[in-house]
């Protein structure tokens, strides 16, 4: 892998010139099958553990007492890496001149550090071998993902992306249900749950990689500042006053994933500490929530993204869906019985599919150099992944509040999660040069 750290300082007027939008070759069924797999293969390796195997795993080796700490110290220092990793691959991922392009070097090789991660987390018998190997997990996938979020923005045309992030955002919610289906198949060996996600991830990149051969072109050397202490330090920012409405999306994607990010991360322990099911009854009820919530986040990807391409609008959806999701939450919160809970995912599902098919078309459309798109999607990654780690940091306090005995207040951290959808809602609205 060849990156230019050595190449000569010029400015961004005598950078490569990025393909202006409506100039990018349409793009073909195969790149979307390509593109859809790949982020289908890479979120199955790394949410798999997020929602339940890694869960099961500390359950496994940790004391119940202790379970909801230790998940949130492993969680958190796996995201912590993943935030702080993600800019920094795809600004590396932007400067290479590699031969086989700029994309597939970091695509390939981030899944298999990443599937090396999960082998680690998978064989590993203590609290602080699972954070190591969920640390190397986390690197490597944000490495794929840094480089796969980008191809987007540089392979698809503004009057497609909408669309197309539909059918990509919704593998997401896909790669979840395929997790959890995979977490039951294999309940009785942890080890194949780890495994399995990890291999189809690499497969499926692997595909995405064959796919853009022809259209993954390298870096022009002497293109880029070099990479130095200043340009790493630079991988983290993107000023607000001279990209207002990048700060602005950045703020709302934040907010709502932190959101998400209490249904995702503690579902699990919400199903057996209120609910009542014991951990061979969680893995069966969690499946049947999660396909659930899948099948409305696939409608929801499906209908928002054909209306948004048709209406040229982004933000009245992104609006609607990041309310929607807050009333999701609340829903989540007052749940008392698995019925209540199966509809709140509904809810919640359709409208984070609605959300996740537009946003990316919006993020697009936000850029401040399309030429260092990874950097900068690296940055709003930022958004996704923090949440990741700061809501299990939040959490036990969140559930402390007035509970006595087993369990924690799960109200208190989904209303939690529905006030900051409802500010990331709020966010939104300050964005200017998108309709």
């Amino acid at each position: 892998m060849a990156v230019t750290p050595d190449a000569s300082p010029l400015s961004k007027a005598t950078a490569a010139s990025p393909t202006p939008s409506e100039q990018i070759e349409p793009a073909s069924a195969t790149l979307v099958l390509g593109l859809a797999l790949a982020q289908f293969g890479a979120y199955l390796a790394v949410l798999t553990p997020v929602i339940v195997t890694l869960a099961l795993r500390v359950n496994q080796i940790v004391p119940e007492a202790n379970r909801g700490a230790a998940l949130g110290q492993v969680l958190s220092v796996g995201a912590l890496l993943a935030m702080l990793g993600n800019p920094v691959f795809g600004a590396l991922s932007d400067r290479t001149t590699s031969r086989f392009g700029r994309r597939r070097p970091w695509l390939l090789g981030g899944m298999v550090a990443g599937f090396a991660g999960l082998l680690v987390v998978a064989l590993g018998t203590s609290v602080l071998t699972l954070m190591l190997g969920w640390a190397l997990a986390q690197l490597g996938i944000n490495a794929t993902l840094a480089a796969l979020t980008s191809c987007v923005p540089d392979l698809v045309p503004d009057r497609q992306r909408a669309r197309v992030s539909g059918i990509v955002g919704m593998t997401l919610s896909l790669s979840m249900v395929a997790g959890a289906g995979l977490a039951q198949l294999f309940s009785g060996s942890l080890f194949l749950a780890f495994l399995v996600p990890g291999l189809i991830g690499l497969a499926s990149v692997g595909f995405l990689t064959v796919v853009i051969k022809d259209r993954d072109r390298p870096a022009r050397a002497g293109a880029f500042q070099p990479y130095s202490v200043k340009e790493f330090l630079r991988s983290f920012w993107v000023n607000p006053r001279r990209h207002p409405d990048f700060a602005w999306n950045f703020a709302g994607r934040f907010l709502i994933f932190t959101g998400a990010a209490c249904v995702t991360s503690y579902s699990v322990y919400f199903l057996m500490d209120r609910m009542g099911y014991d951990g061979t009854e969680v893995a069966d009820k969690f499946f049947v929530g999660i396909l659930v919530m899948v099948a409305a986040t696939v409608v929801g990807s499906l209908v928002g993204g054909q209306l948004s391409d048709r209406s040229g609008r982004r933000k009245p959806y992104v609006l609607g869906s990041s309310l929607g999701m807050a009333v999701g939450l609340g829903l989540v919160a007052t749940s008392q019985t698995f019925g209540m809970y199966l509809v709140a995912m509904v809810v919640f599902g359709f409208a984070k599919g609605l959300y996740l098919s537009v946003d990316m078309a919006l993020a697009a459309a936000v850029l401040p150099n399309p030429e260092e798109s990874a950097k900068d999607m690296g940055v709003l990654n930022i958004g996704n992944a923090l949440p990741q780690s700061l809501v299990p940091i939040i959490a036990p306090s969140l559930l402390a509040i007035g509970a006595g005995g087993s369990g924690g207040n799960y109200s208190a951290l989904f209303l939690f999660g529905a006030v900051v959808s409802v500010a990331g809602a709020l966010a939104v609205r300050f964005v200017r040069s998108v309709k």
